[in-house]
């Protein structure tokens, strides 16, 4: 994974990464009935109708800029605890990623926006949480080799997978106790559907 994996326009892959999450609103949506509110899939699909909205605008801006201006957008739009985080998420990539940004580099910036929402939410890995398909990809980045984006697109449908044999540490899902075992967190499913549409776009 290169820069000359990345789609000459950032825009194809960001449509089809906020697209999957539109398609999955129902999957979402039963997931966080299980163990949340319940809330999770209709406050994604509204962050990414909201940033597909703004991508006329953004078309033609630095791909830092585009995260950022995302990250804003789903701040203030996504309700929930999922509005900070997965805008925490892009606005610490936008400031971590250099113009053109190689693996290594996508794991180092992957492994300041783990610090960031470690300090935003007070979770760590291997709480039932999007981190726990964050650092797995990061690892995967960070050990580079060959394939790497097939590995990378497998690393998180395996690591959202593996949540479900989690206990829930953090969130509403917390005060399920066990009966949180066996169900996949929703948030760790929505970051592998993002990861998989931005990997298949490449």
């Amino acid at each position: 994974m290169t820069t000359k994996d990345l789609p000459v326009d950032p825009s194809i892959t960001i449509r089809a990464a906020t697209q999957t999450l539109i398609d999955h609103v129902e999957e979402l949506t039963t997931l966080d009935q299980a163990i949340g509110d319940g809330d999770h899939g209709l406050n994604m699909k509204r962050g990414a109708e909201a940033i597909q909205a703004r991508l006329p605008d953004l078309a033609g801006k630095p791909l830092n800029d585009m995260l950022k201006a995302m990250g804003m957008t789903c701040m203030s739009v996504i309700g929930g605890s999922s509005g900070p985080v997965f805008g925490t998420l892009l606005v610490t990539l936008a400031k971590e990623l250099p113009v053109q940004p190689q693996a290594a580099d996508l794991a180092s910036a992957l492994s300041a926006s783990i610090a960031a929402l470690t300090r935003l939410g007070k979770a760590e890995v291997g709480q039932k949480t999007l981190l726990d398909v964050l650092d797995p990809v990061r690892r995967t980045l960070d050990a580079g080799g060959d394939d790497l984006t097939a590995r990378v697109r497998q690393t998180a449908l395996d690591a959202c997978a593996a949540t479900a044999a989690m206990d829930a540490i953090k969130g509403r899902a917390s005060f399920l106790g066990e009966r949180a075992l066996g169900h996949v967190d929703p948030g760790s499913r929505s970051m592998a559907l993002i990861i998989v549409a931005i990997c298949d776009t490449l």
